[in-house]
């Protein structure tokens, strides 16, 4: 049924609705790719990224953490280095079952199984994609304001996702936030 759906429906929403479907029950895991999912769509569309690359991007940051069920399950870990290896299989299968072309699927699946390695980041879609991360993970694990100016140096790279941080995390006392 849903194959017959995204002829009519837009896919980014399916895979949402899926994605809900997926952690049924476990809000809190729900609103973290929400969150990211929010995030990476606005830093993507501020940055000018292409079109397949935002669907792209929009689709990853909705699944970057699927793996996180059967990392659980299997090694009692919620780990990155987990979820990388556990979350691609279990996102091409539910992104097959929607319809979503194999050439999406297979950058889809890169972006998960590196969305916690954060040396090497050359592609805009997986700086957005790290980036957005991070935005809400810095909230949710109560991140000390050393550690985000640690995280801003190493990680953060897109003007739109540097004025986020800055926005939500101001640096001491939010004075360098003038011009924004």
């Amino acid at each position: 049924m849903a194959a017959e759906m995204s002829v009519f429906m837009n896919p980014v929403s399916l895979v949402q609705s899926a994605m809900i479907d997926y952690f049924a029950g476990d809000v809190r895991r729900i609103n973290h790719f929400l969150k990211v999912y929010g995030f990476a769509k606005a830093i993507g569309e501020l940055e000018g990224l292409e079109a397949q690359s935002q669907f792209v991007l929009e689709i990853s940051a909705l699944t970057h953490d699927i793996g996180i069920r059967n990392s659980e399950r299997k090694f009692n870990s919620s780990s990155g280095e987990h979820q990388q290896v556990e979350g691609p299989p279990e996102a091409k299968k539910l992104l097959e079952s929607i319809g979503i072309s194999p050439n999406t699927i297979e950058r889809v699946c890169w972006l998960i199984a590196h969305h916690h390695t954060y040396q090497g980041i050359l592609d805009t879609d997986y700086q957005i994609l790290v980036e957005a991360d991070f935005l809400v993970n810095i909230g949710e694990d109560g991140i000390s304001l050393p550690a985000i100016t640690q995280i801003e140096e190493q990680i953060f790279r897109t003007r739109t996702g540097l004025r986020f941080l800055h926005w939500l995390y101001p640096p001491s006392g939010g004075s360098e936030l003038t011009g924004y």
